[in-house]
């Protein structure tokens, strides 16, 4: 017997409340408290949403049980329920029953005041308008943050515009390996006459365009061909080198185009439709004969570029990479800053 009772005197059940008086509609919170040796069962009390305490007061949720070692091999059982009433009047809440191993605890008695609010009974039609929207005061608080990234998507700005410019003056160095096809030196001069052709067709073209066009093409395809520097000599000279290596009766009809184009440029000679067709047949028939039948060839061409231009490539590529990179960031911070912005005036 004396074994039982000092084990139900470890059972200990308390409860608190945490207001004594609230307004209709407000909520109060109950812990309900149990210290008890370990081991042992215990049954809290369970409440439905709304179920009543007592008649008045509705409990609107049971928290869930939080165990608590103590020492001496006991424990602690606590749980919130939190409650509201929506009468004006004074409540007696009863006490709260623990089943602890079969037999029945109960904790003291609490008391809740819910008051109302004053309602004016003698104007019950007078009705005041809502209030208006208030401006909230300036905070520096909130503003603070989006004024310093806004002042790094300025830095950022000016950084973008420095290394656009350093951008600019730097130099592109040309470093990429060209494939250059070199065509015969007929082929070349024949492409250069059929296109002298498709833009002279008409009777009113300009004589000297036409045969400074001509004799110059001629005069490429000598220097390609035989090695001399037909642009930079007179027609009495090409003729004079030619003279060595070509047979003469070519080179007659040769002199005559040369003749005809010097009139044309300097005396300002009309030479006739026929003329002007026999000169470029002339021309033609020797390249044709003059012609080495060398296939195109292709040549690599691979620059050799300096110490100081290799840094400066890599200086325009780390340029780039900088302005690619500070150019997404401030278009985000922008980007964020808006929105907040935003979001504050709304």
């Amino acid at each position: 017997m004396f074994s039982g009772l000092c084990a139900s005197a470890q059972v200990k059940v308390e409860t608190q409340i945490d207001s004594l008086q609230i307004l209709i509609g407000e909520q109060a919170h109950i812990q309900l408290s149990v210290t008890l040796p370990e081991g042992k069962n215990a049954q809290l009390p369970e409440f439905e949403y709304t179920q009543q305490i007592t008649p008045g007061v509705e409990v609107l949720e049971a928290g869930s049980i939080d165990t608590t070692r103590l020492d001496n091999g006991m424990m602690q059982l606590s749980r919130v329920y939190t409650i509201t009433s929506f009468d004006d009047t004074l409540y007696y809440l009863p006490p709260m029953k623990v089943v602890v191993d079969g037999k029945e605890y109960t904790s003291r008695n609490l008391a809740l005041k819910v008051f109302t609010l004053d309602v004016d009974t003698l104007h019950p039609n007078q009705f005041f308008p809502p209030k208006t929207v208030q401006d909230n005061p300036f905070s520096w608080d909130e503003w603070k943050g989006l004024f310093w990234l806004s002042v790094l998507v300025v830095l950022l700005a000016a950084l973008i515009y420095y290394l656009y410019i350093r951008l600019r003056d730097n130099k592109p160095i040309i470093s990429k390996i060209r494939i250059v096809k070199h065509l015969p030196p007929h082929q070349k001069a024949m492409m250069e006459i059929k296109r002298i052709k498709d833009e002279h067709a008409e009777v009113s073209e300009d004589q000297k365009s036409y045969y400074t066009r001509l004799t110059d093409t001629l005069r490429t395809y000598l220097e390609e061909r035989f090695g001399f520097h037909a642009m930079e000599m007179t027609s009495g000279e090409i003729l004079e080198r030619l003279r060595q290596e070509e047979d003469q009766n070519k080179l007659a009809e040769l002199r005559d185009l040369l003749e005809t184009a010097d009139l044309v440029k300097f005396a300002k000679h009309s030479a006739m439709l026929n003329e002007r067709d026999r000169n470029m047949e002339s021309v033609v028939e020797f390249i044709q004969a003059t012609k080495q039948d060398d296939a195109p060839t292709i040549e690599r061409i691979q620059p050799n570029l300096s110490d100081s231009d290799r840094r400066s490539q890599r200086s325009r590529r780390i340029i780039i990479v900088l302005i690619s990179v500070a150019t997404i960031a401030a278009a985000l911070l922008a980007a964020y800053v808006c929105w907040q912005v935003a979001m504050l005036i709304a």
